[in-house]
């Protein structure tokens, strides 16, 4: 593998844009983890926001760094990356973000990211760039994320339901009430650990190709606190707008919801972190959302409202892919 002829400069504000990337991720999906907790009245923005961005940062003690492994190893082989490469995903990815957030479209960041990745790779390289075996699993999880999420939230609503036919619903909204702190932390940490490790990938690939490490060295220190720490921060100041349509506009949610909502949610990213796969929390979040609101009957979710966020889904990867395409070519003429 050839080194790449990058300044020290050049590098410095490729790791820099990646981070803010980071940062707007933990900014864009601060409403996947508080929307549902704000919605039923659990917490206030504020401290709702707090106790997201902690867990965020406290997954860096929990979770191993898999999913950075694939993102930096696994989807485009790191002989055919070069700084073009990295520029034109983040610039997508960023791009993307930016633009969902306006419109308060709850897309996801992480097929924002992949979809970069692929676009800008295929543009380089051609086809010959991308790692099949990592691109089919992570593509395979791109849809079957939702369905766990919407499985395991309908089947926790159902239990739930069982569980407390007898209790009265004072009697619910005071337990799941407390029940709900404990769910929405869990989802920020399997948040925390699946997303920053996607930007941890990001800066490895660039650093292996720029010779800075080997590809059989461990992931530096440093990059690891620096992105656990601009997810959370990004969370920290994150936005009202996607609050309110996953929160309020999908389906109406009380803390019972609430909580079997964040369960299903958590229990599909501690399983793909774990695996290495990085997943959209935003789609995970959303269909279990959804799962709980059809639990009770499938006129309680807004299907217009969900049907739109499904079109942006399905739009992400290929739009950011010839964002990226044209930014990787923008960026062989300016950088």
């Amino acid at each position: 593998m050839q080194t790449l002829n990058i300044s020290l400069t050049l590098l410095a504000f490729l790791v820099l844009l990646a981070l803010v990337f980071d940062f707007m991720n933990g900014f864009h999906d601060a409403a996947n983890a508080i929307a549902t907790v704000v919605s039923t009245g659990v917490l206030k923005p504020q401290a709702a926001v707090m106790l997201a961005a902690f867990f965020n940062f406290i997954a860096i003690i929990v979770f191993q760094l898999n999913v950075a492994t694939t993102v930096g190893k696994g989807i485009i082989d790191p002989t055919m990356i070069d700084h073009y490469v990295v520029f034109g995903a983040l610039f997508a990815a960023i791009a993307w973000n930016f633009l969902t957030w306006f419109f308060g479209i709850p897309s996801s960041s992480s097929h924002a990211l992949i979809g970069g990745l692929i676009g800008a790779a295929l543009a380089n390289a051609g086809t010959a760039s991308l790692i099949s075996s990592g691109l089919i699993k992570t593509l395979f999880f791109i849809f079957l994320s939702p369905l766990l999420g919407f499985l395991i939230g309908s089947l926790m609503m159902l239990l739930v339901s069982w569980l407390f036919v007898r209790s009265t619903p004072q009697r619910i909204d005071k337990w799941f009430r407390r029940m709900q702190l404990l769910s929405a932390s869990m989802y920020s940490l399997g948040h925390g650990g699946n997303d920053a490790q996607k930007t941890m990938g990001i800066i490895w690939m660039l650093l292996i190709a720029a010779g800075v490490t080997a590809a059989a060295d461990p992931l530096p220190l440093w990059v690891v606190v620096s992105c656990y720490a601009a997810i959370s921060l990004g969370t920290l100041l994150g936005g009202w707008r996607i609050v309110r349509t996953m929160g309020m506009k999908i389906t109406k949610l009380k803390p019972v919801g609430g909580f079997c909502a964040e369960t299903g949610g958590a229990i599909t990213l501690f399983v793909a972190t774990s695996l290495g796969i990085p997943v959209s929390t935003t789609h995970t979040i959303t269909s279990a959302i959804v799962g709980v609101g059809s639990a009770r009957k499938m006129t309680a979710v807004r299907w217009g409202i969900a049907g739109t966020i499904l079109w942006a889904w399905i739009f992400t990867i290929p739009a950011t892919a010839l964002i990226a395409a044209i930014a990787w070519w923008i960026g062989k003429h300016v950088l």
